[in-house]
């Protein structure tokens, strides 16, 4: 990525942060931001070859989160045609480039982490288990609006590499 490219991700990722209301989320709103930011985690993560033909987001859970996940998911991801799939055992996610497990409890991570082993599946969580539970990314609602944090180890482990932007922008890095 270009210094100019990695300047305007930032300044995209600063004025969402900039946008956000401080309290009184709905749900639909909450939802739509975290599809955004799961989005944009697709966007600058790279995944080892050969070439993807399709990319899949997968998502385990419903509500706002799925349709905002499924509406924004419906464009081309690095040039190839975007799927989604709401799925709910751990074998349907061999397909998955991308995995959000929404609302899991640690019990749940455990049996997924064990079934997906080290495969390049971007994890990503939205409570506070999911980042000791091994998600690479995982969402955080604070009071002043939408945070994230990431678990590179966990990245690398799975043989995907992250932007350096991504990780300069995350609450923690692990």
């Amino acid at each position: 990525m270009t210094v100019r490219a990695g300047r305007l991700f930032a300044y995209a990722w600063l004025t969402l942060f900039a946008s956000l209301p401080s309290a009184g989320w709905s749900n639909p709103q909450e939802a739509q931001l975290k599809a955004a930011f799961i989005y944009r985690f697709a966007q600058f993560t790279e995944w080892p070859p050969p070439p993807l033909q399709e990319f899949h987001y997968c998502m385990v859970g419903e509500g706002p989160l799925a349709s905002a996940l499924q509406a924004i998911s419906s464009k081309s991801q690095a040039g190839v045609p975007a799927v989604f799939r709401l799925i709910k055992s751990p074998s349907q996610a061999e397909a998955c480039q991308l995995l959000v497990l929404a609302a899991v409890d640690r019990l749940d991570w455990q049996r997924w982490m064990r079934a997906l082993k080290d495969e390049p599946v971007l994890l990503v969580g939205d409570s506070p288990d999911a980042f000791r539970a091994g998600a690479v990314f995982t969402l955080v609602l604070e009071t002043n609006g939408l945070a994230f944090r990431v678990n590179n180890t966990e990245a690398r482990r799975r043989g995907l590499v992250l932007s350096s932007q991504v990780l300069k922008l995350a609450r923690e890095v692990r």
